[in-house]
This record gives C-alpha cells, sequence and structure tokens, in this order.
C-alpha cells in the first residue's frame, strides 16, 4: 500500500505541514500511522480525507470543529448506505442459495 511523507502530503494538498499536524489534532477523524521512528505515514484515504477537509475550511468556510463534524457524519452515512447495499446482496445470494438447494434436491443430488 502506497503511504505518503508528510512533506509529500504538503506538495499534494498545498497545505503546510505544520497545519497538517494542527487539523490532526482538531479532527478526529484524521489520523496517520507512524513508523518505528514517529515519522507519520499517510495513506492514500489519509490524503482524501485532507482534501475534502481543505474544501470545508478554504471553500465552505467551514470552522475546523465543524468541517470535522461534516467529515464524520459524511464517513458515516457512507457507512450506513454500504451496510444497506450489502444487506441487499445478502439476500439476493440467500435467495440464489435456495434456489440452488432446491433444485438439487430435485435432482436426488444432495
Amino acid at each position: 500500500m502506497k503511504t505518503f511523507r508528510i512533506a509529500d502530503v504538503e506538495k499534494l494538498i498545498g497545505v503546510r505541514a505544520h497545519v497538517l499536524r494542527y487539523w490532526e489534532k482538531q479532527a478526529p477523524v484524521l489520523g496517520p500511522a507512524k513508523d518505528d521512528y514517529g515519522r507519520r505515514e499517510y495513506s492514500m484515504r489519509d490524503v482524501e480525507l485532507l482534501l475534502r477537509l481543505k474544501y470545508l475550511i478554504q471553500e465552505r468556510h467551514y470552522t475546523i470543529e465543524g468541517a470535522s463534524e461534516a467529515l464524520l457524519s459524511e464517513m458515516v452515512s457512507g457507512t450506513q448506505d454500504s451496510v444497506a447495499k450489502l444487506n441487499e446482496i445478502r439476500d439476493e445470494l440467500l435467495g440464489l442459495f435456495a434456489i440452488a438447494r432446491e433444485r438439487s434436491e430435485g435432482d436426488g443430488k444432495p
């Protein structure tokens, strides 16, 4: 999995490293991993969250607290949508399993 150092993220999203560290303290949804030496390792997901946070703060004029809450709300909403989709798929698979079972019992096969 590709990871980025803070200097890379600084260049990618156009926000200084000290601002990135401040955002991490203020927004609990952010939390890059750290290597054995304590250096931050940002995943692509971390970069995406930082880009969204930057947009909310700079373009939509949210406070850091408001942007953090909005991010968290978006993440929860996305999770709920995913759970609903997974439940639909599960129900469909159970239906297909029942059909396959009926057919195999009709053939005399276990």
